[in-house]
């Protein structure tokens, strides 16, 4: 395997991971991010139980794409959310260094991004 193919697939596994570790940690209602969502749409902890469920179900299919058939646009996307959901740790109270400890979690799936890009795939 060449340094390229390695470079790629440690990305690859970086991304997934972090998307799978998020996703099972919200279909299992992870309790500050229940709060976290009510707390940013003001609906009641039931409905964002079920909006976390559904955040996890995605964040799975993303890290399954990212390790079967990496797409373009769902690298897009994964950069954005994670990019998003690292800045909601300063938007809901925590220290602004919760969001710079998450660089890694949008930075990743973009460097995916532009690896791809470059290659043409």
């Amino acid at each position: 395997m060449t340094n390229e193919k390695k470079f790629e697939w440690l990305l690859r596994i970086g991304v997934a991971g972090e998307f799978l570790g998020h996703g099972l940690l919200a279909i299992s209602g992870k309790t500050d991010w229940v709060g976290w969502i009510s707390q940013l749409t003001q609906v009641d902890s039931a409905t964002a139980t079920t909006l976390l469920i559904l955040v996890g179900i995605l964040d799975v299919l993303v890290a399954l794409f990212v390790l079967i058939k990496p797409v373009k646009p769902i690298l897009l996307w994964a950069a954005f959310w994670g990019f998003w959901t690292a800045l909601v740790r300063p938007i809901v109270g925590q220290s602004v260094l919760d969001f710079v400890e998450r660089f890694a979690n949008w930075a990743a799936p973009l460097a995916l991004y532009f690896y791809y890009r470059s290659k043409n795939l």
